[in-house]
């Protein structure tokens, strides 16, 4: 059986009239393997996949062909008896597999493996592009066995959303919103990164870019692989406060930076619920602010009761603290990891700026957001969001964010920054 355990960062010592408590609680789910890779989830019901595959005409033969490759990747790594679907998307969705007059998801084994491995053979490129009619399929499909309990989808396009109004897309994903989880992939330089991490973003999944098709297989592989490892499902974040308090946010901020506060459900008065989706052997570190009124000198409050339940019944708890003093030395100090997350977060903040305002044409602000953003990945030991950024700025001294615009930028280096910009690294051990 899965356990979990959680630790919680933070200084609990508040100045004389201060209000605002900031912590990082760590949440450590293991053994989640003990109940996968199986064709149920822990809290008793079915796993579900549907696999959806742009098919629009820009992926022309050979980038619909590697689709059907890697298509077929992911379903080797299907469990037998999970509960299964592909979707070809272009301006419309179409049942690939099972085929039939009904749209219904099949079982996964042997035979149906294979069968589905042939209807990808039979995929043709042509058409536009539809996502939210692809999400709607999807959610239709899970919907013929009401028994899941972990549903996942993963959808690859390679290009915008042409064929659907924005509106039409909000639309569809508040329809499927809390039905299932899906990771996203872009293929190539024609898809907008904002669009598809909105769509990734409303379905607990990630989004990545696959620079050409050679690399597709393998992450289609690892992504089927990863899900039929998360044997835990129905995962909530509990955030209890005192009364008159104020929660200001949750956000996860490891492995990647998700703003919860969005997701809150009221579990009772004082305790909002926030769905996680379904986890694996893993760490997800949260950061919880809330706001207090100001106690006296030598007081002290439970400022927040942070919990992770599933299927209702919590699985473990961090207590975050508050306690006024008068002493400015304890008051003073800021816990490693509020100012690691803090500075993540501005680092993706910064570098998603900084490329819109580049590609507005506004080299002022793209430098200095840029700039800031070379400063806080040195500043936060992130090598990896550094190394990103020197593909799209010179970089003149780290240390205090002076850097030129580089000229001819390949579009692809600008696209990973930005879909790595929500990747963070954790706190280095000191």
């Amino acid at each position: 059986m899965a356990e979990f355990s959680s630790t919680v960062h933070q200084n609990e010592f508040l100045p004389d009239g201060g209000t605002d408590v900031h912590a990082i609680v760590s949440v450590t789910c293991t053994d989640a393997g003990a109940v996968a890779p199986r064709a149920t989830s822990s809290s008793g019901g079915e796993a579900g996949e549907v696999i959806i595959v742009d098919v629009s005409g820009s992926m022309d033969v050979q980038g619909v062909q590697a689709a059907a490759y890697a298509a077929s990747a992911a379903l080797d790594q299907i469990v037998d008896g999970v509960w299964f679907a592909i979707v070809a998307g272009n301006h419309e969705a179409a049942l690939c597999y099972p085929t039939g007059t009904s749209a219904a998801m099949a079982r996964m084994s042997a035979q149906t493996r294979l069968e589905a491995k042939r209807s990808l053979q039979r995929l043709v490129p042509g058409g536009g592009t539809a996502m939210g009619r692809w999400l709607l399929a999807a959610g239709q499909l899970f919907g013929t066995v009401p028994s899941l309990s972990k549903r996942h989808a993963i959808l690859l396009t390679d290009g915008a959303n042409q064929h659907e109004t924005p509106q039409e897309l909000t639309w569809a994903l508040e329809q499927v919103r809390g039905r299932f989880q899906a990771d996203c992939r872009g293929l190539g330089a024609a898809w907008q990164v904002a669009e598809v991490r909105r769509i990734a973003e409303a379905l607990l999944g990630g989004v990545d870019l696959i620079r050409t098709w050679d690399g597709l297989s393998e992450d289609f592989a690892a992504l089927m692989s990863s899900s039929m490892s998360k044997g835990v499902s129905d995962a909530q974040l509990r955030v209890w406060a005192p009364q008159g308090a104020e929660v200001l946010f949750v956000k996860q901020v490891s492995p990647t930076l998700e703003d919860l506060s969005g997701r809150r459900v009221e579990v009772n008065p004082l305790t909002g619920g926030y769905d996680t989706g379904a986890w694996g052997d893993e760490t997800r570190d949260y950061h919880v602010a809330v706001r207090l009124s100001p106690k006296g000198i030598g007081q002290e409050q439970l400022a927040s009761r942070v919990q992770l339940a599933v299927g209702g019944e919590v699985q473990t708890q961090g207590l975050v603290k508050a306690a006024w003093s008068a002493d400015d030395v304890l008051t003073a100090q800021i816990s490693p990891e509020v100012a690691h997350y803090t500075g993540q977060t501005e680092l993706a903040s910064a570098i998603q700026e900084g490329l819109r305002a580049k590609a507005m044409g506004d080299d002022v602000t793209a430098t200095s957001r840029l700039g800031r953003a070379v400063q806080l990945a040195q500043a936060t030991g992130d090598d990896g969001a550094t190394s990103r950024l020197s593909r799209v700025v010179d970089i003149d001294d780290a240390a205090t964010g002076r850097v030129r615009l580089r000229r001819n930028v390949d579009r692809l280096d600008e696209m990973e920054l930005d879909t790595a910009s929500t990747k963070t690294t954790r706190v280095r051990p000191g």
